[in-house]
């Protein structure tokens, strides 16, 4: 499982013009069973996904398809780990 956690190199103006069309990519990787939770951090100077692949190559792949990326507003720090507990009804996340 990864940690993307994004920080925004880019002014917040220039962020939001590509948001929708990151949201859209975020959802087709929901759908995908690609991503598990995402949001802005507080405060809005970036944001967090966890997603679950299975190897950091597939990690770079799927960011290179993010419009962030593509737009040049984002960096990225990948953080691998292994989920061994879970809270009850989370438990789809340990590996």
């Amino acid at each position: 499982m990864f940690i993307l956690s994004l920080s925004y190199i880019k002014p917040l103006d220039e962020v939001d013009q590509h948001l929708e069309a990151h949201r859209n990519w975020l959802k087709g990787a929901y759908q995908a069973g690609i991503v598990l939770a995402s949001g802005p951090k507080n405060p809005r100077d970036g944001g967090v996904i966890l997603c679950r692949l299975a190897d950091p190559e597939l990690v770079s792949a799927f960011i290179e398809q993010d419009p962030f990326h593509q737009a040049g507003v984002a960096s990225y720090e990948v953080i691998e780990f292994t989920a061994t507990l879970a809270a009850e009804g989370l438990e789809r996340l340990l590996d």
